[in-house]
């Protein structure tokens, strides 16, 4: 039996990879050394994201013939309620293995699930979806290549679509500290805005699925259509 701790295993890894200045190369490392045990992946809960799944309920958006993009997809469970609910959608993941484990888990998915880096986007997803979904991706990242990324993840949007971003939430003047994942705050989302996106609704809330609660953002945006 396997009894090392995932989480220390992530920061080990985390830290080791940042520290030599590369930001997202320890997410493969995470889904490799995790042996298609998806116990051993911290975020990896095998269902949808529940404040995803309860802004769909409340909301009804439009499916039927929208497209929608999932950033950071992992293993695939968001992409999947979005499939499910009728959209059509593409999920994507800088991790290889991320991506051959999900579609292992869901061979006949109708979602494509592709390999891609937030910070090198292929020029056919630039602009190309109603509804772009981010959570717990941009959280992990240093907060020196946040604005990059944050920038992409707006550039996703199509004239008229909008941005659902999930995370962890902190002040402006909150520092980050220890491993990852690191709060984004109200400063870092403006972001968005200054990418060209308008600001819809921030919901700022206690996450009681978590012991002890920790504080969320849920910040949806629009594109303008011109």
């Amino acid at each position: 039996m396997n009894t090392e701790d995932p989480n220390n295993n992530v920061d080990r890894l985390a830290a080791e990879s940042i520290s030599q200045g590369d930001a997202t190369g320890w997410f493969d490392q995470v889904y490799r050394a995790a042996g298609d045990d998806p116990t051993r992946i911290p975020w990896a809960d095998e269902k949808p994201n529940r404040w995803l799944v309860e802004w769909l309920d409340r909301e009804h958006p439009e499916t039927k013939g929208s497209t929608a993009v999932v950033v950071g997809c992992g293993l695939g469970d968001d992409a999947e309620e979005l499939a499910r609910r009728g959209f059509e959608v593409t999920a994507f993941d800088i991790s290889e293995t991320a991506i051959a484990w999900a579609r292992r888990r869901f061979p006949d998915s109708p979602v494509e699930y592709r390999n891609a880096d937030l910070f090198a986007l292929p020029s056919l997803l630039e602009g190309a979806f109603d509804f772009v979904f981010e959570a717990y991706t941009l959280q992990p990242l240093p907060v020196e290549v946040r604005a990059n990324a944050i920038a992409a993840v707006a550039s996703l949007a199509a004239p008229g679509g909008s941005v659902l971003i999930v995370s962890r939430g902190r002040e402006d003047e909150e520092a980050t500290s220890g491993p990852p994942p690191w709060p984004l705050s109200h400063g870092e989302l403006r972001g968005l805005e200054r990418a060209g996106l308008m600001l819809d609704r921030i919901e700022d809330y206690m996450d009681p699925d978590r012991d002890p609660p920790i504080r969320r953002f849920r910040a949806h945006y629009v594109k303008p259509t011109a």
